[in-house]
């Protein structure tokens, strides 16, 4: 899952992507009308490329299987995703990933699933996961006008520098659209992606 990715990733860890299991039963692979709700590279900025696909369907953005009050049954809105796209982009210099997903969900669900991100950062809003400390801000429970949500997540490091990623979460109708970028170094530049996602909304 992104989230458990990210973590590994920053402790030294590797692993394969794991599939969606049988939470994500009614998840179909990319629905190819929603790919066009995906950020372009270039909406990222010009340093920035699209990175190798990756096959199966994305996993709910908001897993968090290292932390100690998750349980992902308590989450029921993913089980009730009808597709599900998703794009990976990586910077010329080679460092962090940014990821990008869009879910679509059964008429009804894509309320609830904000709802479940929401109780998810509570109860995860700080744990200890390979020796480092995560933590999640949310920043503007009402973002762009209550449309979404902006949330800051901060690994810190016994021995470096805190890592730091913002999560912009916007729903339109039965849409939800997860960016997840390393922070690029002011608000001012995550509202500016912001802004694109929206646009790509429609």
């Amino acid at each position: 899952m992104i989230l458990t990715a990210l973590v590994l990733s920053a402790a030294g860890c590797h692993r394969g992507e794991p599939g969606v299991g049988s939470d994500g039963r009614h998840t179909e692979n990319a629905d190819r009308g929603g790919s066009g709700m995906l950020l372009g590279a270039g909406d990222l900025g010009s340093e920035w490329r699209e990175d190798d696909a990756r096959s199966g369907p994305p996993p709910w953005p908001w897993e968090q299987d290292n932390c100690p009050d998750y349980q992902s049954s308590d989450y029921p809105a993913k089980s009730h995703r009808r597709a599900a796209v998703q794009r990976y982009y990586r910077p010329s210099d080679g460092s962090s990933q940014a990821h990008h997903v869009v879910e679509t969900y059964e008429p009804g669900w894509a309320e609830r699933n904000v709802d479940d991100v929401r109780r998810v950062l509570l109860r995860c809003a700080s744990y200890l996961a390979f020796g480092s400390r995560v933590a999640f801000d949310v920043i503007d429970p009402h973002y762009l006008d209550g449309t979404g949500m902006l949330i800051r997540g901060r690994i810190a490091h016994a021995d470096a520098q805190t890592t730091v990623r913002w999560f912009v979460m916007l729903r339109r109708g039965e849409t939800v659209s997860t960016v997840s970028v390393p922070d690029p170094g002011s608000r001012a530049a995550v509202d500016v992606i912001a802004a694109r996602v929206v646009a790509r909304l429609g």
